[in-house]
Parts: C-alpha cells; structure tokens; sequence
C-alpha cells in the first residue's frame, strides 16, 4: 500500500458523510443514562419551591412507605464535600452554591433533598411525597427589584480583565455632528439540550467512574476529585456522545459530586436523570442583559465615538459575567472609545456560558444601534458598515489576521436580494403581509487551547486516533477522523476516533469553538510525528524538521506543514524499515501566545484558551453577514421569518457538510433568540415559569422554511496549523439584531427588548 504526500491545504476540505451518523441514526450511540451498570440504585431529586430563605423541617415519613426506598439524603446528613472555586475564576464549577450543606435556600429550584430507590418510579415517587417547612424571605429577582447590588466587573471577575477604550470618547460625542443614544434588553434563555442532566456514579474499590454528558472531561474529573478528597487519578469520566450542550456542560455542577458520594456511602451504582424543569435551576443558563449603546459619527457615516455599557444578572455570590464589550468596541474603526460592564447580584442560580455567550447579547445591541444609526444618516446599513470597516482593531491597533466581513456581505446581500429593498419603512408589503428587510453582522473570536493526542498507524493503513475531545453534536469524530486520513494519506474508513474518555490524551473543554483548532492541531502534530519517523527508518541519514519545535506548534502554519510533510510514503517498505508493523507516536500541541503552565493546566483541568483580542500582536476573529426577511400581519400581529441568509469567513472549512449543519443551526438559534426564546420569571417569587418545553418557545421546521448558508474561502496562515477559525457559535450572533432592524423596516417600530412578541407590534 503507499500513501500519497498530503496535498498543500485547501481552504474548503472534503464533505465527507458525518463519521458517527449510522449508529446515531439506529439508536447504537450510548449516552450517559444508555451507559449499564451493574444493579444500579436510582436518584430523583428533591427541589427548593422557594427562591430565598431555610428549610425548617422534612416531613419523610410517607416518602419512607413508598417500597423500594433506600434513603432519602438531606442537608441533616448530606455528604461532607470541599467548597471549589468558580470556573471563570479558575475554578471547575459552574457555581458555588453547595447544595445539601445547610437549610440555606439560595435560588429556586436548588436541590434540597435526593431519593434513593430500588427503581426510578420508586424513587420520583417517594421524592414527590416528601413534605417541606420553610421560612420564605422576599428575594430579588431581576434588574429593578429591591435588594439588589450592582457593582463593576472588573475587579470581581478574573476573567473579565478589560472595560475598553481609547481615546476621548465624551469629547468626541459631543462633538459628534450625528448623535444616537439606545437602550437594549436581552432575556434569560435555557440550554435546553435534547439530553437531560444525567449523572451516572459507580466505584471500584476506590476507583469512580462517571457516565456524564461533559463537555470537559478532564475538568470533570478533576473537579469532582477535589470536592470528593480524592487523588483525580482515581476518577475516569466517560461520554462518548454528548446530546448536545451550548455550554450548560461545560462546568461542574454541584449534582456530580452529591451523587457520587452517595454512591459511595451506599457502596452501590446510582443513576440520576433529572426532570427537564430540574435543568432549569440545577445547571446554568444565559443571563439577561442591559445595554446602553451611544454613537456618534460624521455625516459621512464614520464613526467618532462609541460608548457601550452592559449590565448583566448573576447570583448572589458568584460574580459570573461574559462581558461581550471586548468584541464590539473592536468591531469597527472609531478612534474614541469606551466601556463598562456591571454585574447585578440577585437571588438566583448562578448563570453560566450558553452558545456565543458574550456576543449574542452585546452584538444586539451594537448592530441594532448600527441600524438606527443608519436611519438617522438615511444611509445603507450594508454601507454604513463598509465605511467603519478596518484592518485593525482600535483600542490596540492590531492587525486582523483575517478578516472577510465585507466580502460576507458582499455575497450575503447578493444572495439574499439586498439591492430589491424599499429603504422606507413600510414600503414593501405582499397583501396583509408588510415585509421588512434587515442586516447584521456577525463575529467570533478564534481560539485554540493545549491538546494532546495518541496515534497509532498499522501497516495495513488502519490507524487509530485518541483523544479526549468530545462529540457534543457538532462533527467532532468526523473532523478528526479527517484530519488523520489527510495527513497520513490513509484512506478515510481506516481511521477508527476515540474521543469522550478521561484516560485519553487531555483536550481542551468543547466551548469557545476552538475544538476543531485544538484537536485538529494537536492531531496533525503527532501524524507528522509518525510520517517523520517512518521516513528516518527509511532514510536514516536525511535531516528532518526539528521536532522540538513540532511539539509546541510553534510558528506552523498550513503551508509550512504542508511544505515539511510533501513526500509520500510506502508503508510496507517503511515499516519493513523501522522493523514493526505498527507505529504509535504520543504529542501535546500548544498555541504559539498560550501561556507557560499551558501543558501542567491541561492535565490538571484547567482552560487556557487563547485568541481573539488577547493574542500577542494580532487579533484572530471569525466573520460573517447575516440577511433577514420578516413578515408582519397588519392585522393580527404575527411575526414571520420565511428567509434567513448568512455567509460566513472562518478559514480553512475542515468539512463544509458539517460547518453548514452549525451554521444553519446557528441562523435558526439567532432567529429564535430574536422571537421565541425567553424564561420567564415571576418577580415577586424569583420563580422560572416557563421550565417545560410546552411553555419555552424553540423553533420549528413551520418557523424556519428557509435558510441559506454561503461558505466563503479565506486563507489564514497566522492562526493554528490547520488553518481554521472557530465557527460553531458564529452563526446565532447578530442574527436576533437582523431580525428587529426587518421589523423596523416593515413596521416602522424600533423594537429594543427581546424576544419580540405579536403583543409587541402597534402597526
């Protein structure tokens, strides 16, 4: 058999058919709760119906009656655990609310009791059978209830680092010769993944293994053995399949470490499945957001001064924020600049990341403010962002590495029919139906994180690729399967993928779309490895690359690798050579600007992701355009969106079949966050009312008849080794601006706090 040199890097790579898309189609993918274990006992969770205040007694006794009950845990005697810190600030956990500590009530829903049963029906049972006492005290719900604190993030986070500027911003405005001033509100939205909280804990000895749906098993794990008291190496999680994720698994919640204690003490395994409301309140969420936007410009359309302030609601004590003011000061050239970012503490669970989580509510506000800018210069919205494009970022001056947002909208308005729109609101209608047209555009930092992996190549071209990446729905198995065939020259159905283990080789967590950088780098790394090594076999005395520099990654960009590795490959006479029939090569990857500690952090759990505005010299972003068309009954109200467009720049395309499949994911999510998607909450009780898919409003296939995905080539060679910028979370940002920029132009009403509702409309 011989194997072909790679081939130079393309910027679109194969379409080749999802890898894991038969046993997902027949039922054989194995999910957490899908995981057997042997004579499992089941958990049903017991929640807080108050949001502020203690528990004062139990009443159990007919809970107890229910047959098959084992145990049913409180905070009398729940399981003794060690406080972590937050995740963004260094931490593993998704919150430091610790459940089962004391009478305490904290937020609405947190777990006060768990049942243990024989069966799942016994155990929902008796928990729906438990009697609770509590003193209730008013708590505070939302922005403008009593008792809240509010107070700057920075200083409170440790990753929120920056409120940006430059400049003289309040010189500028005032002398602006435009003026726009624009207040904006997001709502809290829910993950709502297909597959539920579960948690399954089984030990061996003092060996735990947990079946959890993850998206960092390596924090996972390491996380749950501080809390616990244990070495991690005693701790392996193990998800192969994630059904879905969008950042709610990201960190540890507190109902991991609960249930593996209790396993423990019971010396037995315990499967827990959470209800779907139980998610509402036992796991993150995206929080509702504030804005005040100030532009001023020229009246030629560009930009003098930019001010954005964004308030954000967190929990009482966790200073939780994403702070997407780091993006949209940078988005546009304007030499004056400024920013604050504010965290209010209220009486609820504590937030966490949901897809996009800084740029999907700071971008709607930005890009609807862009809009009504456009409107007081009666200028183009597309040209109105031509006029404040740039090469470099204004508050550092960096570079771009890339940046294609222009060509996007090129393509995007051509697709879409840009040019055909009435620019008067209210000018275009179809019947009963007034149409509106409206634009946004879209960003997303690239990043990358240290990864590591283990390849092994047999003589027969079969290989097999390990690496503790996770399948969280969006390709992961096919792309690195991909990568692999590619850069071995071996057939693609030859490449068995491994990924979902804590005993496989550390990648980073699935969030901030830099898994397809990470593995796919720390893959092609360790395959040059094997390609280097079987050349020296074969000729011994040639001079090769030097493979300290491989290891690090450093200064490799696709067409240098490329350039190293164009030689092919017979593998008979190679391995004839080294003397084996198989090879297997082991390398940990790191991005060029990562910090030193990168490989310890890696191995311990910890995210060093790097990209986006903090590289060194040069700023690293994904672009795109997002088109709308919305449709707005004069009489009854109804809001329609027949067409979503989006084109989209993010480097080399791994694989354009699954990159459209999240951007049209993404477009759908942005559409619904625009329209449909709001938890509701009862201020006076800082209650979730809608925790249940009848009442929580998501897309349909009637909502969404259609959505076209343009993917534009774009060669970036400064960014990682393949090429390719992050765009799993693209495609949800700037669409929900899109959207109320085409009702403005169909209704004539600005409409400034989602989700937008046909009670909403006054046409």
């Amino acid at each position: 058999m011989t194997v072909a040199a790679p081939e130079p890097k393309a910027n679109m790579g194969n379409p080749a058919p999802r890898y894991d898309a038969v046993v997902k189609v027949t039922g054989r993918a194995t999910y957490a709760s899908d995981m057997p274990l042997a004579s499992p006992a089941y958990a049903f969770l017991v929640t807080s119906a108050i949001a502020k205040g203690r528990v004062e007694s139990f009443d159990l006794a007919d809970a107890n009656r229910v047959r098959g009950v084992i145990d049913i845990v409180t905070h009398e005697k729940g399981p003794k655990l060690k406080e972590l810190k937050l995740y963004s600030n260094g931490g593993y956990a998704g919150t430091t609310i610790q459940p089962l500590k004391s009478a305490e009530i904290a937020h609405d829903g947190q777990i006060i009791a768990v049942v243990i049963a024989e069966t799942y029906e016994a155990a929902r049972e008796a928990a729906n059978r438990v009697t609770v006492s509590y003193t209730a005290v008013v708590p505070s719900a939302t922005f403008d209830s009593p008792g809240t604190t509010t107070a700057a993030a920075k200083g409170q986070n440790s990753q929120f680092k920056e409120d940006p500027q430059v400049g003289n911003f309040a010189k500028a405005f005032e002398d602006a010769e435009v003026k726009l001033t624009a207040s904006y509100d997001t709502p809290t939205q829910h993950h709502n993944p297909m597959e539920l909280f579960s948690t399954s804990c089984a030990w061996i000895g003092d060996n735990l293994v947990i079946y959890e749906p993850s998206q960092y098993v390596y924090g996972l794990k390491n996380g749950v053995a501080e809390q616990l008291g244990i070495d991690a190496d005693k701790v392996r999680v193990v998800n192969p399949y994630v059904g879905g994720g969008f950042g709610s698994r990201g960190s540890m919640t507190p109902r991991t470490a609960i249930i593996a204690a209790i396993a423990r003490r019971l010396n037995r395994p315990i499967k827990l499945v959470p209800t779907r409301d139980q998610g509402f309140t036992i796991a993150t969420y995206r929080a509702e957001t504030r804005h005040e936007i100030k532009l001023g410009a020229s009246r030629d359309g560009k930009l003098v001064a930019l001010r954005h302030e964004g308030a954000e609601v967190s929990s009482r004590p966790d200073a939780y924020c994403v702070g997407g003011t780091k993006t949209t000061t940078r988005l546009y050239a304007c030499p004056n600049v400024d920013s604050l970012v504010s965290i209010v503490r209220a009486d609820r669970n504590t937030p966490g990341f949901m897809r996009s989580p800084p740029e999907v509510p700071y971008l709607f506000a930005l890009e609807s403010a862009m809009d009504e800018l456009a409107v007081k210069l009666k200028m183009d919205p597309v040209e109105l962002r031509r006029i404040n494009d740039t090469t470099n970022e204004p508050i550092g001056g960096k570079p771009y590495t890339s940046r294609s947002l222009m060509a996007c909208f090129d393509e995007a308005a051509k697709a879409f029919g840009w040019s055909q729109r009435s620019p008067e609101p209210k000018s275009m209608a179809d019947g009963d139906w007034l149409i509106g047209y409206g634009c946004a555009a879209t960003c997303y930092p690239t990043q990358m994180g240290p990864s590591a992996a283990r390849v092994r190549l047999q003589r027969d071209g079969r290989t097999r690729v390990e690496i503790a990446g996770h399948e969280i729905g969006t390709g992961a198995y096919t792309i690195i399967a991909q990568t692999a065939a590619e850069r071995l020259g071996v057939p693609l159905e030859k490449v068995a993928v491994f990924v979902g283990d804590s005993e496989l080789p550390p990648a980073p967590v699935a969030g901030g779309s830099n898994s397809t950088a990470s593995t796919c780098s720390a893959v092609m790394m360790v395959c040059d490895q094997i390609r280097q090594r079987l050349f020296k076999a074969m000729m011994p005395n040639q001079s090769l690359t030097d493979r300290a520099k491989e290891t690090v990654g450093i200064g490799q960009t696709p067409a240098t690798r490329a350039a190293k590795s164009d030689r092919s490959l017979d593998l008979e006479k190679a391995f004839d050579a080294l003397g084996a029939g198989v090879v297997e090569e082991y390398g940990e990857w790191k991005p060029e600007d990562a910090p030193l500690d990168s490989f310890q952090a890696m191995h311990s759990g910890h995210v060093r992701l790097v990209g986006g505005h903090s590289l060194k010299d040069k700023i690293a972003y994904a672009f795109g355009a997002e088109f709308v068309e919305v449709r707005v009954n004069r009489f009854t109200h109804e809001i329609r969106a027949p067409r979503l467009v989006g084109a989209f720049a993010a480097g080399r395309i791994m694989n354009p079949r699954t990159a459209r499949s999240q951007l049209m994911g993404g477009l759908i999510w942005g559409m619904s966050s625009a329209l449909l998607e709001a938890t509701e909450i009862d201020e006076r009780t800082a209650r979730y009312v809608n925790d249940n898919f009848a009442d929580y409003l998501v897309p349909v296939n009637a909502d969404v008849p259609g959505v076209e995905v343009i993917l534009l080539s774009e060669q970036d060679d400064h960014i990682n080794p393949a090429g390719a910028k992050g765009l799993g979370e693209l495609a949800n940002v700037g669409t929900n601006a899109a959207v109320c920029n085409a009702i403005y132009h169909a209704t004539g009403q600005r409409i400034r706090k989602l989700p937008v509702r046909l009670e909403n409309i006054e046409v």
